[in-house]
């Protein structure tokens, strides 16, 4: 059946965050403006798993803490079982004054991360990204695997990457990405996309550009500029079908989504009390769960030596790809290995913003389909 003939991608059915996957005025009030400031800086600085820290550092860290830190789960042991012996160096800063850059392994899905005694016994890989936060403090790079990559797992032979984590969780993911990178991963968070979207309508809608005009479900998308609210954003960074890259068009419309929602909150006025601050914490810090490695007092420091990132300092990239293709009666994503060899080469010496022009088939356009 063609794409043209195929029902509506329906958010209900498929995954918000899933790449590719089988067919089948004022001034404000000092203490405001300090929160506010925090917020956007820790968001941007590691995508979504720092938002909450931003906001401990804004406004009393006591009090927020009490509020909000015991809303961010904890897995245990995600690193315990990995050789240090095997796993790829520390990446190297860019100049000898810089801090060491830090790498982490998102893992999105569409349903809440619920960890049970320190682990994620459902675990689901519907979206994989690499996350670097560089040595300066001063850019940060997302560069998304699609899930259906056709990888070597450890200990469990080819298959696709987003298998390695219902096979072992985060530590056989994370071995499976370093072995195929050559990076090495220091922190992990899961994240429920579908309850972070959910933000947009607390942020008062995004804007997002839109190419070519595509309709999915109940909604139109005009070529140019769309305002949407949460439901709008379901089904637009849901929709594969109508679109010539299909599932890849799919991965740069949330890549998209994501870039619009830094911008937004960065934007002034976006935040005008206390309480849309209270309503954005809730729901992020009900999305997320971080490796036990990061304490609170770890993540405070992070957003604090990263308050000088802003939106344009954010590039998203996708996994060089050769081409798609059939592994028996699975639907796989082969890798290019050459150029993906570069491309993490360039990650590992913390110059990928350097080099970003090398890989344009790969970054996020400013206007994606």
């Amino acid at each position: 059946m063609r794409d043209d003939q195929q029902p509506p991608d329906d958010p209900e059915h498929h995954p918000v965050f899933g790449a590719p996957e089988d067919e089948d005025g004022p001034a404000p009030a000092p203490g405001r403006s300090r929160r506010r400031r925090a917020l956007r800086t820790a968001l941007v600085s590691l995508g979504v798993l720092t938002l909450v820290l931003a906001l401990l550092v804004g406004g009393g860290a006591w009090f927020l803490a009490d509020r909000y830190g015991g809303n961010v789960a904890r897995v245990q042991d995600v690193f315990a079982g990995l050789d240090p012996a095997t796993r790829p160096a520390a990446a190297t800063p860019a100049t000898a004054t810089d801090a060491a850059p830090v790498t982490f392994l998102l893992v999105g899905s569409d349903t809440r991360a619920e960890v049970v005694d320190g682990q994620l016994p459902d675990a689901r890989s519907d979206a994989i990204m690499v996350a670097r936060l560089s040595g300066d403090r001063q850019h940060v790079q997302f560069i998304s695997i699609p899930r259906d990559s056709w990888v070597d797992i450890p200990g469990r032979g080819k298959n696709k990457i987003n298998a390695a984590y219902a096979y072992g969780g985060p530590s056989l993911l994370i071995q499976t990405v370093e072995q195929l990178t050559g990076v090495r991963i220091d922190h992990f968070a899961a994240i429920s996309f579908d309850e972070l979207i959910s933000m947009t309508d607390q942020l008062g809608g995004v804007d997002v550009e839109v190419a070519e005009t595509t309709t999915n479900g109940p909604y139109t998308f005009p070529a140019g500029k769309n305002h949407l609210d949460g439901d709008q954003a379901r089904w637009y960074v849901g929709q594969r079908h109508g679109l010539a890259g299909g599932d890849f068009d799919r991965v740069k419309r949330q890549q998209n989504y994501l870039r619009s929602m830094f911008g937004k909150l960065f934007a002034a006025g976006t935040f005008d009390s206390v309480g849309q601050v209270d309503s954005v914490l809730r729901i992020v810090t009900g999305s997320v769960a971080v490796d036990d490695s990061l304490g609170t007092t770890d993540l405070l420091e992070l957003a604090l030596s990263a308050r000088g990132v802003t939106p344009e300092d954010i590039d998203f990239f996708t996994a060089p790809v050769l081409g798609t293709g059939m592994e028996g009666a699975a639907s796989v994503v082969y890798l290019d290995a050459v150029a993906g060899a570069r491309m993490w080469g360039y990650l590992n010496s913390d110059s990928l913003g350097q080099n970003a022009a090398e890989f344009a088939d790969e970054a996020l356009p400013d206007v994606p389909r």
